[in-house]
Parts: C-alpha cells; sequence; structure tokens
C-alpha cells in the first residue's frame, strides 16, 4: 500500500527525480548472484521465412508447465522467445538451471513445428512486430518521429541476446565494477559476435545487433559510463536518465511522445506532458525505456552480448561473470582491455579481425580457463578455439547459409541440427 502511495506522488522537480533515481539503482551488499536472461529467434520449421503469430506462440507458451529452473518466458516484439532465470549463487549453478529449462522449451516449440535459433540477428526475415501490446505500439511510434524508424524496428523485433545480471557489489566497489563492466564489452562483443547477416543480407559487420543499437539514440542507448566523472555510477545514471528523452506516457495506456522532451524538463514543468507533472510511477516507467549496455536495476543488467549457440553460451556466460566477480581475475582483466575500452564500434564492424581485440580476448580466456568447473570444459575449449583462430560465431553461421542457403541453414540451425 505504501508503494502505491508512493508511486503516484507527482514529482517536485528534477532534483527530486535524481534523488529518487540515485537512491534506486544500485543495492549495497555481497557479490556472487547471477541471473541469465537467453533471447531466441522463433522459426517456423517448415517456413522459415514466415513469423509464427501471436496466438501460435501464446498457445504454445501457455501450455509449458513449471520449468525445473524457474525461468519465466516471455514474447520480445518481434516474436522472439525469451527465457530469464532467477539468480543463481553463481555461474555454473545458473547455466545448468537455464541450459534446463531451454532444452524444456526448446522440446516444446519443436513439438509445434518451431525452432529456436540462436543468433543476435534474424538472418532471413525482416523486421515486423508481432507482439500486439501497446507498450511496443507507441516505442515504435517514438523511434519513427525521432527518425530512427528503421534502427528501431530492427532492434525490437530483430535482434536478440544473452544477458547477465550481477550483483551491484559492496558500496566502495560500485565505480570499479561499473568501469570494469563498460571496460569489457568490446572485448566480449569480438568474442561474441554472431550476427553477420540480417533480413536476407550480409550486413559487413560481424554484430549487426550491435550495429542496430549503435544506430539509435545515444542518450537512450549509449553508455552510462561518461554522463559524468565515473566516481559515482548511481549519480552518472541519474544524470543519464534526467537528459534522456521521454518515450512513453501512460494515460493509462501508453502514448508516445513524438517530439524530444528530456524527462527533466518534464519533471521541472519545462514541457507538461498528459497535462501534469510525472510521477514516481512515471519515473520508473521511463528508466525501464533506456537500454544502455550496462543498465543499473539495483544489480549490473549486462546487454551488449549476441545471442550465441547453446554449445558456446555457457562459455561465453562463465568467462564474463569470472572476469567481473572474480577478484584476481577481475584486477588482470582490467589492464587487458584497458587499450580496447572504446572500441564498440570497432568490434561490432571487425570483431576478431582485429589484433587488439584478438589478443584481449586470447588473455582474458587464458585467465578464466583454469577456473572453469570441468562440466564447462568443452563449451569452453569451443570458444577458446573459435578465438584462438581469430574467428566469431557468426562466422560459423554464415559459412554454413553459403554451402545450403540462407533459409536451409536457419531451419537447420532452429532445429538443432548445426
Amino acid at each position: 500500500m505504501t508503494f502505491a502511495v508512493t508511486s503516484v506522488r507527482e514529482l517536485s522537480d528534477s532534483a527530486a527525480a535524481a534523488r529518487h533515481i540515485v537512491g534506486t539503482a544500485l543495492a549495497d551488499g555481497p557479490i556472487g548472484r547471477v541471473g541469465l536472461e537467453l533471447e531466441a529467434h522463433c522459426i517456423d520449421l517448415a517456413e522459415p521465412r514466415r513469423r509464427p503469430d501471436w496466438a501460435r506462440l501464446r498457445a504454445v507458451i501457455d501450455a509449458l508447465p513449471a520449468l525445473p529452473g524457474r525461468a519465466t518466458v516471455t514474447v520480445e516484439p518481434g516474436g522472439a522467445v525469451e527465457l530469464s532465470g532467477p539468480p543463481a549463487d553463481g555461474p555454473s549453478a545458473a547455466i545448468t538451471a537455464l541450459l534446463t529449462d531451454h532444452a524444456a522449451v526448446r522440446a516444446a516449440f519443436a513439438r509445434a513445428g518451431l525452432g529456436l535459433l540462436l543468433l543476435g540477428a534474424d538472418p532471413l526475415r525482416p523486421p515486423h512486430r508481432v507482439h500486439p501490446g501497446g507498450r511496443y505500439r507507441a516505442m515504435a511510434r517514438h523511434f519513427e518521429a525521432l527518425g530512427a524508424g528503421a534502427a528501431g524496428a530492427t532492434m525490437m523485433t530483430g535482434t536478440a541476446s544473452i544477458q547477465l545480471n550481477l550483483d551491484a557489489g559492496p558500496r566502495q566497489r560500485w565505480a570499479d565494477r561499473f568501469a570494469l563492466a563498460h571496460a569489457l564489452g568490446p572485448t566480449m562483443i569480438a568474442m561474441t559476435a554472431n550476427s553477420p547477416l540480417l533480413a536476407g543480407r550480409r550486413t559487413g559487420w560481424r554484430s549487426t545487433r550491435q550495429r542496430a543499437w549503435g544506430r539509435l539514440d545515444p542518450a537512450r542507448c549509449g553508455p552510462v559510463l561518461g554522463a559524468g566523472d565515473g566516481a559515482d555510477p548511481a549519480a552518472d545514471w541519474a544524470r543519464y536518465a534526467l537528459a534522456a528523452p521521454v518515450m512513453l506516457v501512460r494515460a493509462p495506456d501508453p502514448r508516445p511522445v513524438c517530439r524530444r522532451v528530456s524527462f527533466a524538463d518534464w519533471a521541472d514543468a519545462v514541457v507538461p506532458l498528459a497535462g501534469r507533472r510525472p510521477t514516481v510511477a512515471d519515473l520508473d516507467y521511463h528508466l525501464s525505456t533506456l537500454f544502455p549496455p550496462v543498465r543499473p536495476r539495483r544489480w549490473l543488467e549486462i546487454r551488449y552480448l549476441d545471442a550465441v549457440p547453446e554449445d558456446l553460451w555457457p562459455a561465453v556466460v562463465f568467462t564474463l561473470a569470472t572476469l567481473l566477480d572474480d577478484d584476481a581475475t577481475a584486477a588482470a582483466a582490467g589492464q587487458i582491455v584497458e587499450p580496447v575500452a572504446a572500441a564498440w564500434q570497432t568490434a561490432a564492424r571487425a570483431g576478431l579481425a582485429d589484433p587488439r581485440l584478438h589478443g584481449s580476448a586470447r588473455r582474458c580466456l587464458e585467465l578464466v580457463a583454469p577456473l572453469a568447473p570441468p562440466a564447462l570444459a568443452p563449451a569452453l575449449d569451443r570458444l577458446s578455439a573459435l578465438v584462438e583462430g581469430g574467428r566469431c560465431p557468426g562466422d560459423e553461421f554464415a559459412e554454413h547459409a553459403d554451402r545450403r542457403g540462407l533459409a536451409a541453414a536457419v531451419t537447420d540451425w532452429a532445429g538443432g541440427r548445426r
């Protein structure tokens, strides 16, 4: 009841909004829990160029039993299927739980003639929204009004990711952990780039997913690091969020804001939206429409990885979680990736073909390999072999598509025939 009263209270000004953001950005506590979210493009195995419609997707999901690892299953705007697992104690437990749940979900979709394709971007079908939710209709209108309609459609309906959620850690370590999560970004993007095609065409980028995010408004999708001096990530997040344009206003259904209005200007009544100042609930909703590569949500939500196949993503998860959460490894990793910490675009375009990123990825894997449990050895060996050869996961799909044709390659990979 207290939350409901607080959430409808109008904010007096942008300073009040900043206090709320700072107070809810990160949680002070120990390190060690790992949450995972895995997105996969849903493919009609008989007609891979056709997107399954909303009713067909819902029929499969609604018939699912409770999953053993307690993941929830949702649908992205373009019909991609997302599994979101609860926090687990360490990467190994999180990986095991999500592998189990993903296998159950994949089997259920297969019985319905549908496959799950783990690629960072949809290689075959043009962007198209199948989710009927008002939030996504409004998001599309906002992107179109601000001149980013094509990139917004691609981001919402044609991309997929493996996302890590890690504890923020003790308050005195927030700045270092937040900085390292950003600094690792280019190296990890190069290591996992898995989206060389989009809508039937090669794009010339190893991570077309990252290209799509890079073409959106940097005030909404650029890194939070740099919004301030880096000494206080919570304060930096407040500056970033207040400067970002308001995308939607719920009144009560989501309505797009079709001009550029910063949240600060709304809070300070410079530009009244919906005839009023924003409430705390409006502010929390605004924060959910911001998509930086590392987003503070009381924990660190790491959003910059392409979805990669099931024989690789456990190694990717273990690698990134270990580089951030193991103290000795984190210190060494920070030194390794520092020279390429800002090479976001190079990583997405060239991947491991860039010599500096190739060297950084190899050295990071050398740090992590001795710490991996035996159960993860096959996946880590696979990832290490790719990196050693300077190859990205997407190189394998592109070669398979050259041999089999694109539609057949999509069906093969979505149906588990790699």
